[in-house]
């Protein structure tokens, strides 16, 4: 079982410290995030590891590093309301958690947002509010929302997800730029969204709709 005596966990906490994460509480939640709740079992033994890893329906969980800049460049303060578009596995939502008031997370995927709330009451995260929808609506009866974060790439500026922002919020999403995909932080301040190139990522795509089958 991991946790924070784990030499696993401290030596991933390090490799992502040199690799440019500076921000303390970010490197803090995840020491304190079981990465390998979060994996199949079968991939137990690669939890930790900076890599990204196969879930459920096609998916995959992030790769720790890109889970820790995406979180670094978000700017959480605990007293966000954060939106996350893509629940995956749950990890990323944990890790949120730990830095912020609450995360509503959307999940397209019935099989994954079930199997995620299994494992945040398991962890007693009690902050996350969980929903099986489409993630390209983002959750406007929940909006505005101080920051929020998409894990999988759209095919261009989600602008009806950054609607969702409060003004002085921060978004921070993959868009598909042809051959690659782009990091971009988003800002919304006096009405108007800026947008920052932060770097180079590869994610799964934004697709529309829910799942039917899964």
């Amino acid at each position: 079982m991991s946790g924070g005596f784990d030499t696993r966990v401290i030596e991933l906490v390090m490799a992502l410290r040199n690799a440019g994460v500076k921000d303390k509480a970010v490197l803090a939640a995840i020491e304190r995030t079981p990465r390998d709740l979060f994996v199949p079992e079968n991939f137990a033994d690669h939890a930790f590891e900076n890599r990204p890893l196969p879930i459920d329906c096609g998916q995959t969980i992030s790769q720790p590093l890109i889970v820790a800049l995406m979180t670094q460049a978000l700017e959480v303060t605990d007293r966000c309301k954060v939106l996350e578009v893509g629940t995956g596995s749950g990890y990323q939502a944990a890790v949120l958690a730990r830095l912020c008031r609450r995360v509503y997370t959307i999940e397209r995927y019935r099989t994954l947002s079930l199997e995620a709330v299994k494992r945040f009451e398991g962890l007693r995260l009690t902050n996350i509010v969980t929903r099986i929808g489409d993630g390209t609506k983002g959750w406007p009866e929940q909006a505005p929302f101080d920051r929020i974060i998409i894990t999988a790439a759209a095919p261009s500026r989600p602008d009806a997800i950054l609607a969702q922002l409060r003004e002085g919020g921060v978004c921070v999403a993959p868009v598909d730029n042809g051959p690659v995909q782009t990091l971009y932080r988003y800002r919304l301040e006096g009405g108007e969204i800026s947008e920052e190139a932060l770097l180079d990522v590869r994610f799964v795509p934004l697709v529309e709709g829910v799942a039917r089958s899964l």
